[in-house]
């Protein structure tokens, strides 16, 4: 899709193949579905409507904001953050470089949690590290009669975690507070044990492993809310540690986990001294993503 080429009849389908193959040489691993969801979106449509609509050409203003999606996706830059979006549990989050894009292995500890409260009438769920508001937001969707407290230490993550929120709904039982961890909740002197769960999706890539992550993640995703210290278990071992004080006798702390931090994760639970029922979880891939243990009543 060259200026060179701009004569040439551009339609929905040339362009998909073109574009396809052009993100495929840069490095996509997935080069049609980005050219759907991009061409889609300068289309101003949806990804179905571009298969009834092969043979339109696109128009110039179509084709410039093609272009130039397509000249940044070649250049690493995440798709959802192209389009301003990501689709989670069914749900439409926007998104922006100062959120990590919500990742389908994050369902599986939403799916987790919705399970665990089920016996709860009214529960009340913290999220920490909310980022795009996600986990907190999906879990107000999904259990209308619960409260969710969602802190992040980035004020920029809170602004887009709160957009999502009053967009889809949920603003009314969803209070977003800023700092680091428990930090917010001590200084409002709300630390008794009150909450049925906390859910965290923390960061736990170690400092010697990002230089090696995909150009995608690492020159675009907010690295505070990646890294985790030497072993990746920075975040996680204060989550293990500090939790129990702000859960209820017989709530859960859910963590997200990469699978081999598993055995080191269940260690720290197991040894903390708060916590019972620990269980390690697969998700769909089969690896072990989510970790859970219940305080003990």
């Amino acid at each position: 899709m060259s200026q060179s080429a701009s004569s040439e009849t551009w339609t929905v389908q040339r362009i998909l193949e073109w574009t396809t193959a052009h993100l495929k040489k840069h490095g996509s691993d997935t080069p049609r579905l980005d050219a759907e969801i991009l061409l889609a979106h300068a289309r101003h449509c949806r990804r179905l409507d571009l298969y009834t609509r092969f043979d339109d050409v696109l128009t110039e203003d179509e084709r410039t904001t093609m272009r130039d999606l397509v000249q940044r996706r070649a250049k690493h830059e995440p798709v959802a953050y192209l389009v301003g979006r990501r689709e989670f549990y069914g749900l439409p989050f926007r998104v922006t470089s100062d959120v990590l894009i919500p990742r389908p292995d994050t369902e599986t500890l939403v799916m987790e949690l919705l399970e665990a409260l089920k016996p709860t009438t009214e529960p009340r769920l913290l999220d920490i590290g909310t980022g795009s508001g996600c986990i907190a937001i999906t879990a107000a969707k999904q259990r209308p009669d619960a409260r969710v407290t969602a802190i992040d230490r980035s004020e920029a993550a809170l602004a887009v975690a709160r957009d999502n929120a009053e967009t889809l709904g949920v603003s009314d039982r969803v209070e977003f507070l800023h700092g680091d961890l428990f930090a917010p909740l001590r200084a409002s002197g709300s630390n008794a044990a009150s909450f049925d769960a906390v859910a965290s999706t923390p960061p736990y890539i170690r400092e010697d492993e990002f230089d090696g992550l995909q150009p995608d993640v690492r020159l675009h995703e907010p690295r505070i809310a990646l890294v985790a210290g030497g072993d990746g278990l920075d975040v996680a071992r204060r989550l293990i540690a500090e939790s129990p004080e702000f859960l209820k006798p017989g709530g859960r702390l859910m963590l997200e986990i990469a699978p081999e931090q598993a055995e080191a994760v269940r260690t720290l639970l197991e040894t903390q001294g708060s916590f019972d029922e620990v269980r390690l979880i697969k998700d769909l891939n089969r690896d072990l993503r989510v970790a859970s243990a219940r305080k003990r009543p």
